[in-house]
C-alpha cells in the first residue's frame, strides 16, 4: 500500500514496464513509483490544482498528466519533466494517447477537446462544438477517428486531421442528460456511452446511428434514474459491460442486444478494468471494495478489501500480475491477480 496526502483520482500502469505506476490526486501532485520498490518514487510537480487524469503513451516512453488547472504536462518514465501543453480554458477531464504515436488528446471543462504533438508541444487541433464540459473521449484504435462525449448529452465524431465534426449524435433515441463515460470497440466500428440519465447506447461510428440501447435496471428512491459511471467493450468477447449508481454491473451481449448477466453490488460501481483479454473483470465500488467477476458465468469469484472510501480508478500491470487501485481515502493499493489471467 502507498499512502498519499489527500484524495487520489487517477492511476495508470505502464504498458511496457510491469512495475511502473503513476498516481495523481487532490494534493496537486502526481507520483511515479514501482510495485515492490518502496524506496523508489518520483514526484511530478508543477500542477497548481488537482491531478485529475494520467496516461502512458502506447510505447511506454512518456507519461501525460492533466489537472484541473487546465494544463497537460509531459514526463519521461523517470519523472523528468519534458514540457507543458497549454490552451484549454478549463480543467482537464481526461487524457488519451494516439494508439500509434506521440499525439495527446484531452477533454476540458471549457467545452473543447485539444490535440497536441507531445514531442514538440505543438497544438495540432482544437475540437469545438460541444456546449458543455467534454467529459469523455478517445481515439479509435485504428487512430483514424476521434469520439467525444459531453455534459450537453451529445456524442461527437471527429476527423482528427481537419478538426471537422463528422457526426453529432443527439436527441431521441440517444441520451437525455450528460454523458459520463465512453468506450470504443477494438475494431473501431462502435462507441458505447453511459449517461447521468441511467441509459447506455451503442453507436455505429461510421454512420452516427444508435444501434442498441439499455437502461439502468433500478431507479433511485426519488424515482430518478441512477447514473451510469463506467462502460467498456470486452477485448476478446462480443460483450460490453457497464456499471453505475444502481449498484449493478451489466454484462451485455452485443450479438443479441440483451443482458447476459446483471451482477449486484452492495453500493454503486464507479470504475471497471478488464484483466487483460481474459473473461475476468474488476469493478471498483463506492464502499471501497473491488470485485472480480467471471463474465462467462456472472459470478463474483473474489472481493478485495482494504480501502475505506470510494474507488476512483483501476489499472492493470502490463504483465497481468497486479491490479492497482486508488481511492478517495488517499491510498493506492496493489492486489495480485495472476490467478485470474
Amino acid at each position: 500500500m502507498n499512502v498519499f496526502p489527500g484524495e487520489l483520482y487517477a492511476v495508470a500502469c505502464s504498458p511496457t514496464d510491469p512495475v511502473l505506476v503513476a498516481t495523481g490526486g487532490g494534493d496537486d501532485k502526481g507520483f511515479l513509483w514501482k510495485i515492490g520498490h518502496a524506496d523508489w518514487a518520483s514526484e511530478l510537480q508543477g500542477h497548481t490544482d488537482s491531478v485529475s487524469t494520467l496516461a502512458f503513451s502506447s510505447d511506454g516512453q512518456l507519461l501525460a498528466s492533466g489537472g484541473f488547472d487546465g494544463l497537460v504536462k509531459v514526463w519521461d518514465t523517470f519523472g523528468n519533466f519534458k514540457r507543458t501543453l497549454e490552451g484549454p480554458g478549463g480543467g482537464i477531464e481526461w487524457i488519451r494517447w494516439h494508439p500509434k504515436g506521440h499525439l495527446i488528446l484531452a477533454g476540458s471543462e471549457d467545452c473543447t477537446a485539444w490535440m497536441w504533438n507531445a514531442d514538440n508541444g505543438n497544438c495540432l487541433n482544437v475540437f469545438s462544438g460541444h456546449d458543455a464540459i467534454v467529459t469523455c473521449g478517445d481515439f479509435t484504435p485504428d487512430g483514424k477517428t476521434i469520439c467525444t462525449g459531453s455534459e450537453d448529452a451529445t456524442l461527437r465524431i471527429w476527423n482528427p486531421r481537419s478538426g471537422e465534426s463528422i457526426h453529432v449524435v443527439r436527441g431521441h433515441p440517444y441520451h437525455t442528460e450528460g454523458l459520463t463515460c465512453l468506450s470504443i470497440s477494438s475494431d473501431s466500428t462502435l462507441a458505447i456511452t453511459g449517461s447521468k440519465d441511467g441509459s447506455v447506447h451503442i453507436v455505429n461510428i461510421t454512420t452516427g446511428k444508435v444501434v442498441s440501447s439499455c437502461s439502468s435496471q433500478t431507479g433511485s428512491t426519488d424515482g430518478n434514474p441512477e447514473s451510469i459511471e463506467c462502460v467498456l467493450f470486452a477485448p476478446n468477447f462480443p460483450w460490453a459491460v457497464f456499471g453505475g449508481m444502481d449498484q449493478n454491473l451489466t454484462i451485455w451481449d452485443l450479438q443479441n442486444s440483451s443482458p447476459r448477466f446483471i451482477c449486484n453490488h452492495e453500493e454503486g460501481v464507479t470504475c471497471l478494468a478488464w484483466l487483460g483479454a481474459s473473461k475476468f473483470l474488476a469493478t471498483g465500488c463506492c464502499d471501497g471494495r473491488i470485485c472480480i467477476w467471471n463474465c462467462l458465468s456472472g459470478e463474483c469469484i473474489e472481493t478485495f478489501k482494504g480501502h475505506e472510501h470510494a474507488i476512483q480508478s483501476l489499472a492493470v500491470s502490463s504483465n497481468l500480475e497486479f491490479l492497482v487501485s486508488v481511492s478517495m481515502d488517499g491510498t493506492a493499493r496493489v492486489f495480485e491477480i495472476r490467478d485470474f489471467c
